[in-house]
């Protein structure tokens, strides 16, 4: 199969392409891992601009503009006003312009920023998920099945799930590995990392903890970056697909952080995933 040209692909992540288009570009992605990768990336960016701008969309629009734009008739406006107004909508016209430019440069570069926008609603997975973090994260005694001191966890889950399970190292953004455990799902076992915040933290109060939910995937499991929000649970799920001898392997990370720190775990897992040629290492 012929590749994929960039424009139709910023068009498949833009949700513009038809059916038939959709299905071809989707499993062209499932047999070039490599460029499915590509894609999460790209898929950073429209929520990047949507996060980075929303609040000035959201700032009140000063009284005396608003009375200047909106109340005065057509018949009433001056020469003067027009051309303030032409200057207005150039400026406008211009930052819009240098934004979208900015977007493509950053898509072109492949800078991962931030999650999908205009996502679609979380699978049956993705809220097992959710459920299994609110289940698991409260327990104080038993939040987790093995310990992660256990060196056997990774090679355990590994074995469950039939594809490499690798134990992240999420130091470097603040947290830590508590353990892991097995857990059903529709299509087979399924594994949960939890990971625990590092430092003190005032009398009382618990260090925030996330999940990291893994299985076999669907076969209509979005390869990009998605995002959801449900209450305050935020979720990013994407699929990593097969590379060689590795099977492809659904994530979904779930903790209740802003979006731009669970995207920042989320990037690091990303950069952390097991290398081409990894073994299933037998159960301990």
């Amino acid at each position: 199969m012929d590749k994929f040209d960039d424009s139709l692909l910023s068009a498949w992540l833009d949700g513009e392409v038809n059916a038939e288009q959709r299905e071809r570009i989707e499993a062209w992605l499932r047999e070039h891992p490599d460029d499915a990768a590509r894609l999460r990336l790209w898929s950073a960016d429209g929520e990047a601009l949507r996060a980075r701008l929303e609040p000035v969309l959201a700032e009140t629009v000063p009284q005396r503009l608003s009375q200047l734009v909106w109340s005065r008739a057509p018949a009433t406006v001056t020469v003067g006003w027009q051309r303030w107004a032409a200057g207005f909508a150039l400026l406008a016209t211009g930052a819009l312009l240098g934004a979208a430019l900015t977007w493509q440069a950053q898509r072109m570069a492949g800078v991962p920023l931030a999650a999908a926008p205009g996502a679609p609603a979380a699978q049956g997975w993705v809220q097992r998920a959710a459920v299994a973090h609110s289940v698991y994260v409260p327990e104080q005694r038993h939040p987790v099945e093995v310990k992660a001191q256990e060196e056997h966890l990774a090679r355990w889950l590994t074995r469950r799930l039939d594809r490499p399970v690798k134990l992240f190292d999420l130091r470097e953004q603040g947290f830590e590995l508590v353990g892991g455990r097995l857990l059903p799902d529709a299509a087979g076992p399924s594994a949960q990392l939890m990971y625990q915040a590092i430092g003190e933290l005032p009398a009382g109060m618990q260090p925030p903890r996330v999940t990291v939910y893994l299985r076999k995937p669907d076969d209509d499991t979005p390869a990009s970056f998605r995002y959801e929000q449900r209450g305050e649970l935020g979720m990013f799920y994407w699929v990593e697909g097969a590379r060689g001898a590795l099977p492809a392997c659904g994530y979904a990370l779930v903790g209740a952080l802003p979006r731009e720190r669970l995207l920042a775990l989320a990037e690091a897992i990303e950069r952390q995933m097991p290398a081409e040629g990894a073994a299933s290492a037998p159960a301990r």
